[in-house]
């Protein structure tokens, strides 16, 4: 029989039974509402209207998600490790900068309490973990991460080179001030965003600006293809077993019905 810690870790971590669903679907609305109230107080005629009953209402989802956090400590096999885990920290930090208030109530410290409080739209990231694929993208990313990198050390190679030509080429007079303003031009050329605070004046100039907006044309469909190659992948070996009615694991591949409570199993 499975202990009452067994049960709650199937709620909180097993998506796939009815109860987890339950668990995810209602965070995410208490996850979507904590962020909408924090955006409404960085309204200053809101703030000044509803400030009070938006700090009490702070402290409600933050009472809220203080309960989750221990209570994915207690369920976790590893406390330390869960603790230590990307979900982990965002978790404590969306909680820290309320209780962090409470020590802060002078006026010179209400700056730093402000951008303490802005941690709390971290709260946004714990709806990762409740979102379909979420995880098989994040592990298409993690897969991907040494082409990606090798890409984008491609692509700052490039943007460096032309950011120094440009520098030679144009000089101070066209607003490339130094490499790094060259850079950024570069980089902001490649990636096709085209500001137009910095543009080139000289013909040798608007030829190396056509080539690199044509190279960023070609370059920009790179990452896509390798993380969209990891996710077909991933996607075509991630077969899960788990009943959908009760979440069990551990079928065999030509199973048709669950073994514990017989439902379904396509």
């Amino acid at each position: 029989m499975q202990t009452r810690r067994e049960r709650w870790r199937e709620v909180v971590f097993e998506a796939e039974t009815p109860a987890g669903r339950r668990f995810d679907v209602t965070l995410l609305i208490l996850i979507g509402l904590s962020v909408a109230a924090v955006v409404l107080e960085s309204v200053k005629g809101i703030r000044v209207r509803w400030g009070g009953l938006l700090w009490t209402v702070e402290w409600i989802f933050t009472i809220l998600f203080t309960l989750e956090y221990l209570l994915r400590l207690w369920v976790s096999r590893s406390a330390w490790k869960y603790a230590r885990s990307f979900y982990g920290v965002v978790d404590l930090l969306s909680l820290l900068p309320t209780y962090v208030a409470l020590f802060f109530p002078g006026g010179q410290a209400l700056m730093v309490i402000r951008i303490l409080r802005l941690l709390r739209v971290f709260r946004v990231l714990k709806m990762i973990r409740h979102v379909n694929g979420a995880e098989l993208l994040m592990r298409a990313l993690y897969a991907s991460r040494a082409k990606v990198s090798v890409f984008f050390l491609a692509l700052a190679t490039i943007a460096l080179i032309a950011g120094t030509l440009m520098y030679l080429v144009e000089g101070e007079a066209s607003g490339y001030t130094s490499i790094p303003v060259g850079v950024y031009w570069a980089v902001v050329t490649i990636t096709t965003l085209g500001f137009g605070d910095i543009t080139p004046t000289t013909p040798l100039g608007q030829a190396i600006t056509t080539v690199l907006a044509l190279t960023g044309y070609a370059v920009l469909a790179v990452p896509t293809g390798i993380v969209s190659s990891e996710i077909s992948k991933l996607d075509g070996d991630d077969s899960s077993d788990a009943c959908p009615s009760c979440g069990v694991h551990g079928h065999l591949p030509d199973a048709r019905y669950c073994r514990r409570c017989g439902g379904s199993l396509s």
